[in-house]
């Protein structure tokens, strides 16, 4: 049986754009509550300090409270899940073969960078299938040819593969996908604000959360 839970009415306070996430208070209180940018509607616009909001509270996994489907007035209210929330939650994540669940996103973001790795795979060999033809055409030189000191003719140079990323204006980790994007980025890109503490590894909170940089 599912409990409603309540809703508050309220602002959000401090917003940390490089990071993802700020806090959150409700009317006539203040307490401020963490609120990360999953927990907003994605209708393109990034949250901003003092606008109004609705939310919900629940303990996260340490049992701190947290700010869950927030929503902005006038917004349309997501359709009631009449699954229980562990249930709900579960439905989020994909059950792989040996029995561990992995995040729809970033399922998606893998497959994304496959099909990226594949369509590079492809390049390259339609280069050295380009590259074999051209020699196998070439003219053999003759013996007089090769005694009056003819150049034997070169193989054309492999065109380079596409790289799997380019500097498109993005700049915060909200707008990744992967660690391995952003950590293109940030080595690439000019202007990008996903290392606030400067060591080198972008969007620690988000995306590379391992001890040495890697993503989850």
């Amino acid at each position: 049986m599912k409990t409603n839970t309540a809703r508050f009415n309220g602002k959000l306070k401090k917003w940390n754009v490089e990071r993802g996430f700020g806090f959150v208070v409700a009317e006539h209180g203040e307490q401020e509550v963490f609120a990360h940018v999953s927990a907003f509607p994605r209708d393109g616009h990034q949250p901003v300090v003092g606008e109004p909001l609705s939310f919900e509270i629940e303990p996260d996994k340490d049992g701190r409270k947290r700010a869950v489907r927030v929503r902005r007035p006038g917004s349309a209210q997501p359709a009631p899940d009449a699954r229980p929330r562990g249930q709900a939650r579960a439905s989020t994540s994909t059950r792989r073969p040996n029995g561990h669940t992995r995040s729809s996103g970033s399922s998606f973001g893998a497959r994304i960078v496959g099909i990226l790795l594949l369509a590079a795979l492809g390049w390259w060999a339609y280069g050295q299938y380009r590259t074999s033809v051209a020699v196998r055409a070439a003219p053999v030189p003759s013996a007089s040819q090769g005694l009056l000191g003819a150049e034997t003719p070169q193989a054309p140079t492999r065109p380079a593969p596409e790289p799997l990323f380019r500097c498109d204006g993005r700049q915060h980790c909200s707008q990744m996908s992967s660690c391995q994007e952003a950590k293109f980025f940030l080595q690439n890109c000019p202007d990008t604000k996903m290392d606030g503490d400067g060591d080198g590894i972008p969007c620690e909170q988000q995306l590379c959360t391992g001890a040495f940089g890697y993503s989850r």
